[in-house]
């Protein structure tokens, strides 16, 4: 299959190019830098030049493909509704383009936040959760079923983590507690975060690609939740600082979220396509020293 992947040298599609070459596919990565276009051809993939703003680009790619999968949003959170309305226009696009091909459409979402609950594939997230901002465009995709294409949203947890994440979620927590001098967290630190280490993040998103049924909703969960309290405790240890609970404003945009019990499960993803992750949990993750390096 040759397959066009948005994000394509982002933190996911880095470790999904290899995955999709090895197994066979080609791949045309977008890229709107020298250095994208470097790190998408040492893969192996070819490269497109462009942008999200330009849906012509986004129509060639997708034409000259049989499938897409659509890993690029702009996480700039102190404007995240406009990143969402641009995601909304970007997966418009794909569909018109895939419109009664038959041809796959993968995009990634978030889990839901149901606190006090363990959300699956077949809830919905709460109104004002973190994940809600993007489950419109969720169920956009998954309406294009209706319209001939193959759809299906990968839901990502709050933390895909691994060797090289250097702006996720937990190397915020690390810049914070730096800065601060004490490793927190928000609350009584029960609040529960789901994860997945990054290469299982990525088969996913390849058997979803292959084998998910139209409008499928798919979880890329491996810890269903992993207490907030012990993150900043391994993040303490590891910088040799105290462990405590702290404001929400100390943690920015940061704070919101950590505040949130969130646990996910991916039962019925596991079952659905015979994903099974095998990288490290988080805090194995953590301990193995590289987020601190």
């Amino acid at each position: 299959m040759r397959v066009f992947v948005t994000g394509a040298s982002g933190w996911i599609g880095s470790a999904l190019l290899p995955e999709l070459v090895g197994a066979g596919h080609e791949v045309l990565g977008l890229a709107r830098s020298d250095s994208s276009a470097t790190a998408i051809t040492a893969t192996g993939a070819e490269v497109l030049r462009g942008d999200l703003k330009d849906p012509e680009v986004l129509r060639t790619g997708a034409g000259a493909c049989d499938g897409v999968v659509h890993l690029a949003f702009d996480h700039d959170f102190t404007r995240f509704a406009a990143s969402v309305q641009t995601d909304a226009r970007v997966i418009e696009t794909f569909g018109a383009a895939l419109e009664g091909t038959g041809k796959p459409l993968v995009i990634a979402s978030g889990t839901p936040a149901l606190p006090g609950h363990v959300a699956t594939e077949r809830n919905e997230p709460a109104p004002g959760s973190p994940a809600s901002g993007r489950d419109a465009t969720a169920r956009q995709t998954v309406a294009m079923a209706a319209r001939g294409v193959r759809p299906s949203v990968v839901r990502l947890p709050r933390t895909v983590h691994g060797d090289g994440d250097h702006h996720g979620f937990i190397a915020r927590l690390i810049a914070t507690a730096r800065v601060k001098g004490v490793s927190g967290y928000v609350g009584d630190g029960t609040g529960r975060w789901p994860a997945v280490h990054v290469r299982d993040a990525a088969r996913l998103f390849r058997l979803a690609l292959e084998q998910a049924p139209a409008g499928s909703v798919l979880h890329a969960v491996a810890d269903e939740g992993v207490p907030v309290h012990d993150i900043a405790a391994a993040i303490g240890r590891h910088l040799g600082l105290p462990t405590s609970s702290a404001p929400a404003e100390d943690f920015g945009f940061l704070g919101r979220i950590l505040a949130v019990d969130q646990p996910a499960s991916s039962a019925l993803t596991r079952e659905l396509l015979g994903w099974h992750p095998t990288g490290p949990g988080l805090l194995e993750d953590m301990d193995q020293g590289h987020y601190f390096a």
